[in-house]
């Protein structure tokens, strides 16, 4: 093939004219996107790390309604990204897509600071003590939360794909720098988190929400800014002319149709196009797999009846099995996604109950103890990228070091242990509460908040693992026209965990006052069994983890052509 210094896997610029390799994408135009991606986690987490003590202390809501009221928002945030790509996918392409949810970002924070600033929009506050907010109060908080949970998860997925688009995969040396991109896009997004939670929490407890939502606000605008100056970098995949959604309710409905037909049992016989169709057209063909073999009846020549509607290709057959394959591994990560609800909610609050002093002046603010996790991520990350990587690809021969899932399977291993950690403290607690005869939801426990810190620690440990790896997963292993809509199975994995831990919580919270005992979880964590539920996440984590292992051994990684005349066959 000629060499004409393009790019060969068809992006295009804003225009739709083809893009020159060396001008565009790689670095110099992701150094926009992870720098928007610093800017926009400052922003969301200096809204969210601290949501459930917002509403317990200034909206006067109860533990549990608070808990669930900030997990359903989360989950929110990350299952509308479903939404968009579907849009991306479907209609405007990923660019325009991140454009409208940035302007729909904007209006939901700029409606939070005038809610929390506005003294007509407020509760009102006497003498440290706040009223109840009124219905019409409530109504514009719960609004500007949850525009800002759209336009946040709207942009979410397509703002991941962007940036991995700005790397060729026919071009070896491009496709290489692709995994370190993750890396440092986790790394990046910990880095907005870790600053939010540090600074921004601090902010809010000390001199006021409205100024420290108006900081989120400030970095946001950054960030948008951030994104526009890289317009002239960035490269744009062609968005297909049809739903690819389509083919996962065609190739099930022709295999259905022809059930009755004999599959052959040689895969060239089935219906496929040559290489060259999808070089020539900037796809990738996908090649056969044996497992679900049920399918592969959508695409028999023999079931041609009409020639105007062909039979399915291999390729779309096999994308169709590669959602199936990736939704079995979706099924095992509500457990450990839980866990990132867990942090942000009964952590914070078990953490108000402790002894926070830090000196004769100074407070830790509960919040600020999630900002441990991120900071362990934030070690790790880089030492994961630049040391564990190189040192394991010398072993295995792996591009990646070790294979996507079995990263993700040591962050599920590492957070069973964190999650055993945790109940052995919170036993602790529940001792010295005990000792010293503690009953009033107020009364601090003579226990130093760094005891959460070892948890904290593991599960940041664990989410250098899992995170990222879940992340690049369910990127890699989506059909090529369906990358954004692939992202989305990471993002909703963690709306499901949240809504999963919004689910536990009531659903324990009235059982056990149902049945006349002390809740598990209650408005007073100092006579409540936070221990028991513990336990109870314990025992489900270990059994999840056991029910992954024997799901991902038997996962058949996807097989597909990443340059002009090679196939990618490599274990990942």
């Amino acid at each position: 093939m000629e060499d004409t210094g393009h790019t060969l896997d068809g992006t295009v610029d804003l225009r739709g004219r083809p893009v020159l390799s060396a001008t565009t994408g790689k670095r110099k135009a992701c150094i926009f996107i992870l720098v928007y991606e610093v800017l926009e986690r400052f922003a969301y987490y200096g809204v969210g790390a601290n949501l459930v003590n917002y509403m317990t202390s200034q909206l006067h809501k109860d533990v549990v309604t608070s808990i669930t009221s900030v997990s359903n928002w989360s989950g929110l945030s990350w299952i509308t990204p479903i939404l968009g790509a579907y849009i991306a996918d479907s209609c405007l392409g990923r660019f325009w897509t991140i454009i409208i949810s940035l302007f729909i970002y904007a209006i939901g924070l700029l409606l939070l600071v005038l809610t929390t600033s506005l003294t007509s929009l407020r509760a009102a506050c006497a003498n440290g003590i706040c009223r109840e907010a009124s219905n019409s109060q409530l109504i514009l908080f719960y609004l500007s939360i949850y525009i800002i949970a759209i336009g946040s998860g709207a942009g979410k997925p397509n703002m991941l794909t962007f940036g991995a688009d700005q790397f060729d995969d026919f071009n070896p040396k491009e496709k290489e720098l692709k995994p370190s991109f993750f890396n440092w896009w986790a790394f990046n997004s910990v880095c907005g988190t870790l600053v939010a939670t540090l600074f921004v929490v601090y902010i809010q407890e000390r001199f006021g929400w409205g100024l420290g939502y108006a900081l989120s606000a400030i970095g946001f605008l950054f960030a948008f800014i951030t994104f526009f100056l890289g317009t002239p970098k960035y490269r744009h995949k062609c968005r297909n002319a049809r739903s690819p959604t389509m083919d996962f309710i065609k190739v099930p409905v022709i295999a259905f149709r022809n059930r009755k037909l004999h599959l052959p049992s040689d895969p060239s016989e089935l219906h496929e196009f040559e290489l060259n169709h999808y070089i020539s057209n900037g796809r990738r063909k996908i090649y056969h797999t044996p497992h679900f073999r049920f399918l592969d009846k959508a695409a028999m020549k023999e079931s041609n009846i009409n020639v105007s509607k062909p039979p399915c290709t291999v390729t779309q057959v096999e994308g169709t099995k590669l959602v199936l394959g990736m939704f079995q591994i979706w099924l095992l990560m509500l457990i450990p996604s839980n866990f990132l609800a867990v942090e942000a909610t009964i952590f914070i609050k078990q953490g108000t109950t402790l002894d926070r002093r830090l000196g004769p002046n100074f407070h830790v603010p509960a919040a600020s103890l999630w900002c441990f996790v991120v900071l362990t991520m934030l070690i790790s990350l880089p030492i994961y990228d630049q040391y564990f990587i190189p040192f394991m690809r010398a072993r295995t021969g792996n591009l990646r070091g070790i294979t996507l899932l079995q990263r993700v399977g040591i962050g599920v291993a590492i957070q069973v242990i964190a999650i055993a950690i945790t109940y052995v403290v919170e036993i602790r607690r529940m001792d010295v509460i005990g000792k010293q005869h503690i009953i009033g939801p107020e009364e601090i426990v003579p226990m130093g908040i760094f005891w959460l810190l070892p948890q904290n620690v593991l599960l940041g440990v664990a989410d250098t693992f899992l995170t990222t790896g879940l992340l690049e997963f369910f990127y890699d292993q989506s059909p090529e026209e369906m990358k954004v809509l692939g992202t989305t199975f990471y993002t909703s994995t963690v709306a499901a965990g949240n809504y999963f831990n919004s689910f536990l919580v009531t659903i324990i919270d009235k059982f056990t006052r149902k049945m006349g005992h002390k809740s598990w979880i209650g408005n007073n964590l100092n006579d409540c069994h936070l221990d028991y539920y513990y336990g109870f996440l314990f025992v489900i984590s270990l059994l999840n983890f056991g029910a992954f292992v024997w799901a991902s051994s038997r996962y058949i990684y996807k097989k597909e052509n990443t340059s002009t005349t090679e196939v990618n066959d490599l274990d990942i």
